[in-house]
């Protein structure tokens, strides 16, 4: 019989004190008597001992109390016994699809209305978006239909695939039902065809249903803003998928009340550049003036920051780092080096702390503690300095992970994404390799991004009072002091440049306009505005067009999907392909293995004895 947790059957070392229990006798008294007598003794008190087995055998208490600690030390280790059970068809996993194109003519909607008639006793609903988004699990029909009845469409690209395997994880024990419902105009990922039999080869009954057919479009498919002769300007992509020539007009609108028209003739199913120069700042709309199938790509939402002249600190007791030279190439933000942290620090918006082998003394300690506390953003790029045996109680206790000593790796550790978010995107953390760290270990309230392949948490953050803390576990110094060779790749720069504008806000234009589907870690958990309302979180799944509002920047989100944007497509050819006759080779599973464990049972006896030992105490006259 197999146990789920082996280790606890040392707990059966437990009958050992109770037999000793048992055997023990009072001390015997201490006489003279004659040599004689003391030989007759002794084959008395091997008389004894062998009566006192054979009485501790028969004592029904000792029997029911060596049972109980038997039974309760394999209960511990989780017995259970394998049975083979057959699949169950009652458990239905509702895909629909959640992307961009299902907003068109009405296919959601008809996809809602689809997914009505697959409703059983018990539900899964999963959005398909660009990540599986489960939004109902195990329920019943009541439930499944008002979600049913709440749910809209997102503006992402569809993981169909993705969508799947989530599905088949949830009915990976007792079977069931896999509807997936979609136009499969487009999708991320696998093949929708290849999920659908990998999902029938394990048992899983699972059926394709399609919504839409082919119509017109005509949709803003790209746009990029750049820094062009001291001004922002907005070159955008115009798209016409009609069959005949298109006269659009676009009707460009900043918030300030500034408006203006553009008038483009678009040859059919192609494209037209267009340009709006000199955006001002705040949110300008470029909308199509027409109304056509698919009214998300209708809008392009621009969004330009109001020019800073904010201020970053770096504390170093060195004069050469590369962590305050790609800084300081950041516009609009002023950069100064300074070898101690300054009484005041109210005209900065971060600070960093790269000292590499000087600590910080008390009352710099202080001063960042009151900055941070009143909103202030401080990164700690991990040296010597940091160190268990350097850094004092108070120092340690700003940081948002708790340091240990130096530890080096001879031939170099790599560094692997735990958190995707915009901190790591285009940066190639794979490629670092570090030679020498800090050993240390993420506070409990922390958040780690970035870690060693060991688990060495390397970029971690943390709230304290109204500010943010970062922790950089990859040290910036040079030549043969070197930790690392981050700062001998291209990517160095632009991280700290994304982290820079994730903490004060003085990222690029490109921070502020993003497409769908990206995501956003903030540094602590707040309230944004969305396009859709309110919302509390620390982490922005922007998978809706238009503005969001998060950590005081202004964001502009915009689909930008040419095969989203095609409403010409449809998706008869996956239900051809998936209505295709299986691969010779392939045997479905009609069982299950399933783990019926036996610790309730053994519980249920253990209390049975319980009982019986108290009875027979009470008759004993000892209760």
């Amino acid at each position: 019989m197999p146990f789920e947790s082996p280790l606890a059957l040392a707990a059966l070392a437990s009958v050992i004190p109770l037999i000793l229990l048992y055997l023990l006798r009072p001390k015997p008294l201490q006489v003279l008597v004659p040599s004689l007598m003391f030989l007759m003794n002794i084959r008395e008190e091997k008389k004894r001992f062998y009566t006192s087995i054979t009485k501790l055998i028969k004592d029904p208490l000792f029997l029911i109390q060596l049972l109980v600690l038997i039974l309760l030390a394999l209960a511990a280790a989780a017995p259970f016994i394998e049975t083979q059970q057959p699949l169950s068809g009652e458990h239905t996993v509702i895909i629909i699809d959640s992307s961009a194109s299902m907003q068109t003519d009405g296919r959601f909607s008809d996809a809602i209305s689809k997914a009505g008639d697959y409703v059983s006793n018990t539900n899964t609903i999963i959005l398909a978006e660009n990540v599986p988004v489960t939004v109902l699990s195990s329920a019943g029909s009541s439930a499944a239909y008002e979600t049913l009845d709440s749910l809209q469409p997102k503006a992402v690209v569809a993981d169909i695939s993705s969508a799947v395997s989530a599905g088949m994880r949830t009915l990976s024990q007792e079977g069931g039902r896999i509807v997936v419902i979609s136009d499969f105009s487009h999708w991320d990922g696998d093949d929708p065809v290849n999920a659908k039999n990998l999902a029938e080869s394990y048992g899983l009954q699972v059926e394709y249903v399609l919504v839409g057919s082919s119509t017109g479009n005509v949709g803003i498919i790209q746009g990029e803003v750049s820094a062009v002769e001291g001004s922002y300007t907005y070159t955008g992509v115009l798209k016409n998928y009609n069959n005949g020539r298109q006269s659009v007009n676009l009707n460009i609108v900043n918030e300030g009340g500034n408006a203006q028209q553009v008038s483009l003739s678009v040859p059919a199913r192609s494209t037209q550049q267009f340009k709006v120069t000199n955006l001002k700042t705040g949110i300008t709309e470029v909308r199509i003036a027409a109304a056509d199938s698919l009214m998300v790509d209708n809008v392009a939402y621009i969004s330009v920051p109001p020019s800073s002249s904010k201020q970053m600190l770096v504390v170093s007791d060195t004069d050469k780092l590369p962590s305050h030279t790609a800084l300081s190439l950041m516009p609009n933000v002023q950069t100064n080096l300074l070898e101690g942290v300054p009484s005041d620090l109210s005209k900065y918006s971060v600070v960093v702390i790269a000292n590499k082998q000087r600590t910080l003394a008390s009352n710099e300690v202080s001063t960042l503690n009151s900055f941070i506390r009143g909103g202030g953003e401080v990164v700690f790029i991990a040296s010597e300095a940091l160190s268990a045996n350097k850094a004092g109680t108070d120092l340690q206790s700003l940081l948002p992970v708790s340091t240990g000593n130096v530890a080096s790796a001879e031939r170099g550790v790599t560094l692997r994404v735990l958190q995707e978010t915009r901190l790591s995107e285009d940066i190639k953390f794979n490629e670092v390799a570090v030679y020498e760290y800090l050993n240390a270990t993420a506070r409990r309230d922390a958040t780690t991004l970035v870690a060693t392949t060991t688990g060495t948490p390397m970029l971690v953050y943390s709230t304290l009072g109204e500010g943010t803390v970062v922790y950089l576990g990859l040290n910036d110094a040079l030549g043969e002091d070197a930790w690392n060779n981050f700062h001998n790749l291209p990517e160095y720069p632009v991280f700290l440049f994304q982290l820079a504008g994730w903490l004060g806000g003085t990222g690029s234009i490109s921070d502020y306009n993003l497409k769908t589907g990206a995501v956003s870690a903030l540094a602590r958990e707040q309230e944004i505005q969305t396009p859709n309302g309110v919302q509390t979180t620390n982490r922005v799944h922007y998978d809706e067009a238009g503005v969001y509002t998060a950590a005081g920047k202004r964001v502009a989100v915009n689909l930008y999907n040419d095969r989203e944007s095609d409403t010409t497509l449809t998706g008869q050819d996956v239900i051809d392909r998936s209505k295709a006759k299986d691969s010779p080779g392939i045997v479905r599973a009609s069982s299950y293995t399933a783990k019926n464990y036996l610790d309730t049972y053994m519980i249920i006896i253990v209390f049975l004895l319980v009982m019986l030992e108290l009875m027979i105490i009470r008759k004993r006259g000892e209760l």
